[in-house]
């Protein structure tokens, strides 16, 4: 039976990696079997706990018997506790503390707004170096006050929390390296600018899914905010100024940019796209997760130079200077249509006139004869056709297969066409 606060996680967990559900195995990765103990229930003996233990989806509310948490989880890194309904800090303050080799944690989309987070409760955190509160609507205060007590943390994960804003913070959490913070409410640069001074030593920052409109930044103002900034996504932002593109330029080890789905790019091609922001970006090796080679590159510095060649000299973006320093002025492209002639203006002989005639070049021989019946008094049953190519070393050559294809014969501008009658 669940206990009286609802599903416990020692119940659910008692569950899941019963013997019946999780045999005992040995060899790597192999479930832990914990023997009977002062401290252990005999029903629960069996269990073959692993490392990583995932229960999302289970209904937990509360912790359950700690000392059972304790005997079974000593040796467990990763716990994902997802899509449960822990309200209630303290709960999982009672669970983790009782982790004590946990490194990884993810609380996703579990009602803990609806509790407030006590510094006390906030310790028995410390350990972890990955943490995901993706869709808790977790306030700033709480997220302040967990990283005041996780010096290890590495990644932290703020989706889908209805940020509108980001509450600055009078200390510097330096142990962080990557911050998701997509699918919030996100607008004015100045809250990215908060996200730069809590967390200097960023490596990476997702920022997808937020309606940044513009880098309101300059150039030493940027160095200064992300100096170890090397993976930066605006993905889906309202970016709309090749200004703000140049501007990551700022960023002194930025390696990879994604920037699909922005409103500046949509006018242009697929090609122009991945073209003219590479061209802009010299120190980014990586866009929208593809890697971009050396020959890629060049071929877009020559494309945006061509691009932009008959603008006015004020509408031409400084990048093409350097451009031209590097490359000198280019020429235009030719440009080559190689699609198929469709059509062929070629002339009609018959009785010693000549009819200038167009004519499509895809139709049959069967065809073409209906079309000649407006020129020549002879039905299609009572005409010959001989074409004349003047490459061809025989003379005119009788088109004797009324479903042929014109184009097969090699028919283009100023061939000749012979029609006579059928000899009864």
């Amino acid at each position: 039976m669940d206990s009286p606060c609802g599903r416990s996680f020692m119940q659910v967990l008692s569950e899941k990696y019963s013997p019946e559900n999780f045999p005992y195995r040995r060899g790597p990765g192999a479930g832990v079997h914990v023997p009977a103990g002062p401290h252990v229930s005999p029903i629960k003996d069996r269990l073959n706990l692993p490392s990583i233990l995932v229960l999302s989806g289970c209904g937990i509310t509360c912790a359950g018997e700690e000392s059972e948490i304790a005997a079974f989880c000593s040796h467990v890194s990763e716990l994902d506790l997802s899509d449960n309904r822990l309200a209630d800090w303290q709960e999982v303050s009672r669970i983790v503390s009782n982790v004590p080799q946990l490194k990884f944690l993810n609380l996703s989309s579990n009602p803990l707004h609806l509790s407030v987070l006590e510094r006390t409760n906030a310790v028995t955190f410390s350990g972890i170096r990955k943490l995901v509160l993706n869709n808790c609507k977790a306030s700033w205060e709480t997220v302040h006050t967990l990283l005041l007590e996780l010096p290890e943390l590495e990644e932290l994960f703020l989706c889908l929390n209805d940020y509108n804003t980001v509450l600055s913070s009078t200390v510097c959490f330096q142990s962080l390296k990557l911050l998701h913070i997509t699918d919030n409410n996100l607008q004015d640069w100045s809250e990215v600018r908060k996200l730069g001074i809590m967390f200097p030593c960023l490596d990476t920052l997702i920022l997808a899914n937020n309606n940044i409109l513009s880098i309101e930044d300059t150039e030493d103002s940027l160095v200064r905010l992300f100096p170890s900034l090397r993976l930066l996504s605006l993905h889906k932002s309202g970016l709309n100024s090749w200004d703000d593109i140049e501007k990551l330029n700022c960023l002194p080890r930025l390696e990879e940019v994604r920037l699909l789905g922005i409103p500046l790019v949509e006018p242009y091609s697929t090609e122009e796209r991945r073209k003219l922001v590479i061209a802009r970006l010299p120190s980014v090796s990586k866009l929208n997760g593809s890697v971009v080679t050396e020959g890629e590159r060049e071929d877009s510095e020559r494309f945006f130079l061509r691009y932009y060649i008959n603008l006015p000299k004020e509408d031409v973006p400084l990048r093409y200077q350097e451009l031209v320093t590097k490359y000198g002025k280019l020429e235009p492209l030719a440009e080559v249509d190689l699609r198929p002639q469709c059509r062929a203006n070629v002339d009609i002989h018959f009785a010693e006139k000549v009819e200038k005639m167009s004519i499509r070049v895809d139709q049959t021989v069967a065809e073409f004869k209906k079309q000649l019946k407006t020129l020549v008094p002879l039905s299609t049953n009572n005409m010959r056709v001989y074409y004349l190519d003047h490459e061809a070393p025989f003379g005119p050559e009788e088109m004797k297969f009324s479903t042929r294809a014109l184009h097969s014969y090699n028919v283009r501008d100023g061939n000749k066409f012979y029609i006579e009658p059928k000899i009864k």
